[in-house]
């Protein structure tokens, strides 16, 4: 019989069905005993006595086969879990931060201190609205709606800079340097120089026509030459190529004119000293003890011959909160995009709430047509996938789990898997798995965004205890850029874009090689391929980031991008003491994105991760009888994780990594970068 199945799931014994079939088989042994008692003479007809007899052992069997123990059964586990997490952040700049800063700058009246200022221009309705007005304007699923970033855009944003060129103080210091003749401006120009960064959001205010709004507003009366006279012109792009054409009958260079004036221009809007970035300096943050406690409800029910469904219900909260806070940042910028908030593919397995939220529930059809063919849909399994198995302790996952380094995401989905017989490959099979990742809803004027799908082909030649072996593909299709989630550091967010297709290609291995020494060792090795194919677009909500291209307001063209990633690992288990030793490493490129936010890490999933993560724990299981079932268990878990992140954007598809060594105080980062990371942790956990 071929059926998909999740970790062997453990059972309880249900007594009240049985009590009443003792109790019938009693009374019906009495009852065939009274009558072969009886006389011979006094039987009239043997043959419907008989006939009698069988019907009521029909009955009964027919009573036996319906009780619960015949078609549920119930599981499930608890663990109480505690962290001691350590981090280590470099100096960079805050990129919500830094926007509101510049949203408090558009929106004052202009002044010797403020003159970026733009009070007076008006946004949902309010004429001179404040930093906050202006941001709550907002919308669930955007930090800004298109109408505020046009604002930002195509008025605040020129205005601002047109207040700031033709500041006197901007002007002050721009003919205080020229007076210096060209070697002053050659000084300046190093003076200002712009990091990798500011050039990109420079060349992104030209792409989007920011430059050309400024020097296409009115001429400026503070535009004036070394006699005082002000400059002709009818725009102040008039009257700036009238200047440089001036330097440059003086044996000023026009191009460096126009170089450093874009410097200075971007300096004082995103310079150190500009007073708008949100600077972060280098710090070490740390939770020393986050409690968190989750259960999980286990139920495999036979609904018919060939028809199994299968649920698993979990709460996972943190000791003292009834939300995400603990692992989120509590409110601030969050460390990583897996771990922002609770979205539908990790729920249950990231710490919110005590609510019981389904995890998986899906129904299998087996043996269809007579064949080894099986058919499976709803929430499916797919989380806690091979060889995770082995650190979680957990038993090995069957045929409809998927490989961890790839996919650990709780799905909405279905699977079409075959299972042939074949010898040479013991335990084969191949599925085909289709799962959504978010469902955009009716199409209408004001919404084309496409659903979010996964489409995946597994391959798995040979599933035995002494090895296992997988070959799989996926492809996400129409990649959103943020998942539907409520109260996060960036308010409540939701799909806004779409940015292209990601594919996958994973191939590993598994086994078990018993009698080494005293114990038992069982070994993984895994390898993964990440390549994206981007669109056209890029999030607003991102900062004009696309699929793994650009950086905060710092566009880029859209490119394919191929990371690669390998996870190694082995437990050794000593059977007599009931005792497992385990190492796991894993490394991931520059490019390497995989699609696994519930994956049981708190910092972040960290099979995820751009640079490398070591990982060593023990178990130990106690010696008690078990008695729910035989698989059930309690044991203790303690281990050890450092995280050396080498890029930043670590599980976040959204932007291209940045070196973490390269970054720069004055670098907008919409999440807050770290360098290294460490966990120590231990639980109590219980299978029953």
């Amino acid at each position: 019989m071929v059926e998909e199945m999740e970790p062997t799931l453990s059972t309880s014994t249900i007594e009240k069905g049985e009590d009443m079939n003792r109790i019938v088989k009693r009374y019906l042994s009495g009852a065939m005993l009274l009558a072969l008692a009886a006389p011979a003479s006094a039987i009239a007809d043997e043959q419907a006595l008989q006939l009698k007899v069988d019907e009521l052992t029909r009955k009964v069997e027919k009573l036996e086969d319906k009780t619960l123990s015949k078609w549920l059964t119930i599981g499930g586990d608890f663990r109480f879990r505690l962290d001691s997490l350590k981090g280590d952040v470099p100096a960079h700049s805050d990129a919500i931060g830094t926007m509101t800063n510049l949203v408090t700058g558009f929106t004052a009246p202009p002044s010797a201190t403020n003159p970026l200022g733009v009070a007076g221009l008006n946004i949902g309705g309010v004429a001179v609205p404040t930093a906050s007005q202006f941001i709550m304007q907002g919308q669930p699923g955007t930090l800004f709606t298109p109408a505020q970033f046009g604002t930002i855009i195509n008025q605040y944003m020129p205005a601002a800079m047109y207040n700031g060129i033709t500041s006197s103080a901007f002007l002050t210091q721009f003919n205080t340097i020229l007076g210096g003749g060209p070697t002053g401006v050659n000084n300046a120009l190093a003076g200002t120089a712009l990091t990798t960064q500011q050039t990109g959001i420079l060349n992104t205010l030209v792409a989007q026509g920011v430059l050309n709004r400024v020097f296409g507003m009115a001429a400026s009366t503070n535009f004036r030459d070394s006699n005082n006279v002000q400059i002709p012109g009818a725009t102040l792009g008039a009257q700036f190529t009238n200047m440089v054409t001036q330097l440059a009958q003086a044996g000023f260079d026009p191009q460096k004119i126009n170089q450093l004036a874009n410097q200075m221009l971007l300096q004082s809007f995103l310079g150190a000293a500009g007073g708008n970035l949100k600077t972060v300096q280098a710090y070490k943050p740390s939770n020393d003890t986050l409690y968190t406690n989750r259960l999980g409800i286990d139920l495999h029910a036979k609904a018919t011959k060939d028809v199994t469904v299968n649920v698993r219900l979990v709460a996972y909260k943190t000791f003292g909160s009834q939300d995400d806070s603990a692992v989120t940042n509590n409110g601030a910028t969050p460390f990583f995009a897996d771990r922002v908030g609770t979205f539908d593919g990790t729920l249950g397995h990231v710490p919110s709430s005590s609510l019981l939220d389904v995890d998986r529930a899906y129904a299998t059809w087996s043996n269809i047509a007579d064949q080894p063919i099986w058919f499976s849909v709803g929430r499916r399994p797919s989380t806690n996938g091979a060889p995770s198995n082995l650190r979680l302790n957990n038993e090995r996952p069957g045929n409809g789990g998927t490989p961890a380094l790839l996919v650990d995401y709780a799905f909405d989905g279905m699977t079409l898997g075959w299972a042939p017989d074949i010898d040479a490959l013991p335990g084969a099979y191949a599925k085909v798995c289709y799962g959504r990742g978010f469902d955009s809803g009716f199409e209408t004027p004001s919404n084309s965004l496409n659903d979010t799908d996964m489409l995946g082909v597994a391959l798995i030649p040979i599933d035995t205890d002494p090895l296992r072996i997988w070959l799989q593909w996926n492809r996400g299709f129409s990649i959103f850029d943020f998942p539907v989630m409520k109260n996060t550091a960036f308010g409540n967010t939701a799909p806004s874009t779409e940015l292209g297709d990601i594919d996958w290609y994973g191939a590993g291995a598994m086994g078990t090689i018993k009698h080494v020494g005293p114990g038992t060792l069982n070994w993984f090795a895994d390898a993964g391929m990440s390549i994206t194919h981007p669109n056209n677009n890029v999030s607003a909500n991102a900062g004009f980031e696309g699929l793994m291209t650009g950086q905060f307001f710092a566009q880029e063209a859209p490119s394919s991008k191929t990371g690669y990633a390998g996870y190694i690992g082995a437990r050794y288990d000593l059977d007599a003491s009931k005792t497992k030793i385990g190492f796991e490493y894993n490394h991931g490129t520059k490019n390497w994105i995989t699609f696994a936010p519930a994956a049981d890490d708190m910092w972040t999933s960290k099979l995820g991760t751009r640079g490398n993560v070591y990982e060593g724990y023990l178990i130990q299981e106690l010696n008690l009888k078990p008695i729910s079932s035989h698989l059930s268990k309690a044991f203790i878990r303690v281990g050890y994780q450092y995280y050396d992140f080498q890029y930043t954007g670590s599980n976040n598809w959204v932007g291209a990594p940045v070196k973490i060594s390269s970054i720069q105080p004055t670098d907008l980062m919409l999440l807050t970068p770290l360098k290294s990371a460490q966990d120590i942790y231990a639980t109590f956990e219980v299978k029953f």
